[in-house]
């Protein structure tokens, strides 16, 4: 057995899960193990990404995890991160 986190988060909310999994478990079946799908049914994991330590990780369904590492689900984004700097700007410099 190896230890391993999941973590998610929303606006209003935030929860880290330490979760006991066998070792060669995948990112998608440590999520599925750790219960945060209960937390939060919003999760859809047909789509869903996700990354270990702030990297995004291509095909969860093989990526193999390691003892110590945390798994973080991704939400989607409400705006391009493009278009927000855009409207940011344009705010500033409008008097």
């Amino acid at each position: 057995m190896i230890t391993i986190e999941v973590a998610y988060a929303t606006p209003k909310r935030q929860l880290i899960l330490s979760v006991d999994v066998s070792a060669g478990t995948t990112m998608i079946e440590a999520v599925r193990a750790s219960g945060i799908l209960r937390e939060f049914p919003e999760i859809d994991m047909a789509s869903v990404k996700m990354g270990v330590w702030g990297k995004t990780e291509k095909d969860p369904a093989t990526r193999i995890m390691q003892t110590g590492e945390r798994i973080e689900v991704y939400r989607p984004l409400l705006i391009d991160p493009k278009e927000a700097r855009k409207n940011r700007a344009s705010k500033a410099t409008t008097p």
